[in-house]
């Protein structure tokens, strides 16, 4: 109703309605108050819950991210960019929410991290996102499906072209989902509207460029991705490049000893690729004093001129070397580690045994023939320092058979194991047997038994036929 116009003259009965309204909106406003506040209260009580099931997913199944300061921070960042990006998105223009590359969030840690964390990552972004969706189950249903394609297509990511194949994946994926709800609801493919797949394509364009976001979050949390290992195994890499240069037989070992660990890391479910690399790196420190390992010697041993502690002197700061050559490459700290512990807190034993042979009254200073260390932190770590040993001795066996390689394998690794070597490190018994097991078969392969060929049989030499008189002008002329 209409309580007063403009240039009214305000009674005391117009003064009373006017205090009335003004009561009734006031308290009505209030109202919206308390209920805009319970909304609110109910959206934290929400993302509350998805951030506490994230990280009771990682206390209980993945404790060692749950532990890394970096993987937490990663997580966060990635969740909270991608949701802001999807709220932006959604209040930018209709059905803005699917131009959002839900599926990027898969994809990207599960080059960094595992499968089940970067699914359990992208349901929660997805999930948080639905406060702003207008179909919420259609929305968590097409990006269920999305990201389940972009983990399966990507497995190991060793190769750029890969994304581009995962981006057409999710794309056929978001279209399929799409259709499936459209059918479902309408029962007919009228409703069908040409710009959600249009929204689609620009998605998939956005998860082709996830390159990118790998190579942002690398350098921001120090991390290093199976893009970066394949890189750095290549042997064209500098650093490999001088080491098969300086010294080829320390290159030639590297190599065998990267084919051995990574087979072994594929047989008990290690990280492949990170052990291939770290294979090759483990040495490099052998580059400033080539010589004085064996196998680039070439007739002349220089620790023929040295005691035995001056000897184990110069063949533990290989280590010491590699990591300060590891450095100046700015090679990242996952490689580091395998130089540094690939022999531990071993010793020397060879200049030891030697040292004490030459001084049987005297005590030994053991500490002065044992490496740096630290032990092997890692499962991929206890490999390298396994097949190191292994692939090293197994060059000297005068006898190749398999009785004698398999009591070669299990002589050496028994040892490090009775040593403590391996104590730092999650190797499991089953994964100790299974080792032994792939390094036995490998090293039956690596020597094998050659069929001898047979020297070629030379034919006699055939008269010259052209240059010899015929028979009957021989009689004419006599």
């Amino acid at each position: 109703e209409r309580i007063i116009d403009k240039g009214d003259i305000v009674n005391a009965r117009l003064y009373t309605l006017l205090t009335t309204y003004e009561q009734m909106a006031a308290k009505r406003g209030d109202v919206d108050k308390v209920e805009n506040y319970y909304t609110i209260g109910g959206q934290l009580l929400y993302i509350l819950l998805m951030f506490g099931a994230l990280y009771a997913f990682l206390y209980f199944f993945r404790r060692d991210y749950y532990l890394s300061r970096n993987v937490l921070l990663m997580l966060m960042l990635v969740i909270t960019v991608f949701t802001l990006f999807a709220f932006g998105m959604s209040k930018a223009f209709t059905s803005g929410l699917y131009v959002a590359p839900f599926a990027l969030i898969p994809i990207v840690l599960v080059v960094f991290l595992d499968s089940r964390t970067a699914f359990f990552s992208h349901m929660v972004t997805v999930l948080l996102s639905t406060l702003v969706s207008s179909f919420p189950l259609e929305f968590i249903f097409v990006q269920f499906l999305a990201g389940v394609t972009a983990i399966v297509s990507i497995k190991e990511l060793s190769r750029r072209s890969q994304l581009i194949q995962s981006a057409l994946l999710v794309f056929v994926a978001y279209a399929v989902s799409y259709t499936a709800i459209e059918l479902l609801h309408n029962s007919s493919t009228s409703a069908l509207q040409p710009r959600m797949f249009g929204y689609f394509a620009v998605n998939a364009v956005f998860i082709s460029f996830a390159y990118v976001a790998i190579f942002v979050i690398e350098k921001l949390f120090g991390f290093t991705s199976r893009v970066t290992l394949v890189e750095l195994s290549d042997i064209n890499n500098p650093v490999l490049r001088e080491l098969s240069e300086e010294c080829p037989g320390t290159f030639q070992h590297s190599m065998a000893v990267s084919n051995l660990a990574s087979a072994a890391a594929h047989r008990i479910g290690a990280n492949v690729q990170l052990v291939r690399a770290g294979a090759l790196y483990h040495d490099i420190g052998k580059i400033d004093n080539p010589a004085f390992f064996t196998e680039n010697q070439h007739g002349v041993n220089p620790h023929d001129t040295l005691n035995p502690m001056q000897s184990a002197g110069i063949i533990i700061r290989h280590v010491a070397d590699g990591l300060k050559k590891a450095e100046k490459a700015k090679l990242p700290s996952v490689i580091r580690d395998f130089i540094s512990q690939h022999h531990g807190r071993g010793k020397a034993k060879y200049f030891f045994t030697m040292y004490c042979r030459q001084n049987p009254d005297g005590k030994a200073d053991a500490e002065a023939f044992t490496y740096p260390g630290p032990n092997p932190q890692t499962r991929e770590a206890s490999l390298l320092m396994m097949a190191d040993t292994v692939e090293a001795a197994s060059r000297s066996m005068p006898d190749h058979s398999q009785d004698a390689i398999r009591a070669l394998v299990n002589r050496l690794i028994d040892t490090q194991v009775a040593e403590g070597l391996h104590n730092d490190s999650p190797l499991s018994f089953r994964d100790i047997r299974d080792i032994k097991e792939c390094f036995i078969s490998r090293l039956r392969s690596m020597y094998h038994a050659r069929v001898s060929y047979p020297a070629e049989i030379k034919k006699p030499a055939q008269p010259d036929n052209e240059n010899q008189p015929d028979n009957a002008d021989a009689t004419v002329k006599q």
